[in-house]
């Protein structure tokens, strides 16, 4: 009897605990943001929404569970512009799986990374070779789009949508970069050259004009000046007749131009650093002296008069 219970207590005992194990395997619950793929054997049954479930233990089972948040696949793709220069494009896609089409995207596609993957690599190697490199910097977003819209209408039917793709990188060959940037170098030395030039044009120009006020006023200057020189001669030979009776304008004159000359020679005189060369001349020859100086004068109040005029 006892053997007999011993022999029985052993099926008991497992069978005890594959009903504990099934019991507990009956419940289950699924994240925030995921769907389960229940299954009876090896059937499609039913899709479980985020939350406790219930599961029938040893017949039905989870076969996956399917993220619904937004995914980032990177995507890198060499390939040849039109002007023969290899490039290195990179692609971000991101991408979700419709709500409604849980079962497609569990059922029809293996690997769905692989899929996109390889719709990115036709797409470049599509519309890249037709452009140049500079064109490919300027319409990386066309090509972005182009991208978008070729994935999106191949994926939907398997479940998937295209958020958006980006082109985040272009990236030539080492040479052809060092190439680019000493032709937007050279570019930029060109402009500073034509500006600099410029710059050195107008101010020779302002230059030249300031020259010509200058010599133009300075002109005007001494012509204002020979005016007045005469002017007060005119007048001191007036009070000096008018003081001493008996004089003539040409005593007076001559006086004046005496008195002129002994103070350029004092002035000269004082000058510790002057070169001035002294021609040798005896007083008999200051009556030619001041006829020369006084028909200058004359001469220069003439112009001053016409100048007036």
């Amino acid at each position: 009897m006892d053997v007999l219970l011993a022999i029985l207590s052993v099926p008991l005992g497992i069978i005890g605990l594959i009903l504990f194990f099934g019991l507990f395997s009956m419940f289950y619950t699924v994240e925030q943001q995921r769907v389960a793929i229940v299954e009876r054997f090896g059937k499609f049954v039913r899709l479980a929404r985020p939350g406790l479930h219930f599961k029938l233990p040893f017949i039905e089972r989870i076969a996956g569970r399917v993220s619904l948040r937004v995914q980032q696949l990177d995507v890198r793709a060499e390939t040849k512009t039109k002007d023969n220069v290899f490039v290195h494009v990179v692609v971000s896609v991101q991408y979700f799986v419709n709500p409604d089409k849980v079962y497609d995207a569990f059922y029809k596609l293996n690997q769905p990374e692989v899929q996109i993957n390889s719709y990115v690599f036709d797409v470049i190697r599509a519309k890249v070779p037709g452009i140049t490199i500079d064109e490919l910097f300027e319409r990386k977003d066309d090509i972005a789009v182009a991208i978008k819209s070729e994935l999106n209408d191949t994926m939907i039917d398997f479940g998937f949508e295209i958020l958006n793709s980006l082109v985040n990188d272009i990236e030539p060959v080492q040479k052809v970069k060092d190439a680019m940037n000493e032709i937007i170098a050279a570019q930029r030395l060109k402009i500073a050259a034509a500006e600099k030039a410029e710059a050195e044009k107008i101010l020779q120009v302002k230059a030249a004009e300031a020259d010509a006020e200058a010599k133009a006023l300075q002109g005007k200057g001494i012509a204002d000046q020979r005016v007045a020189i005469i002017n007060g001669l005119q007048e001191s030979v007036e009070d000096f007749q008018n003081t001493i009776e008996g004089t003539t304008a040409q005593d007076v004159m001559n006086l004046i131009l005496l008195t002129q000359y002994f103070d350029t020679l004092k002035d000269i005189g004082e000058t510790s650093n002057s070169n001035t060369i002294l021609i040798p001349h005896s007083p008999g020859a200051m009556g030619d002296l001041a006829n020369q100086l006084r028909d200058s004068m004359i001469v220069a109040n003439e112009v001053g008069n016409n100048n007036k005029k």
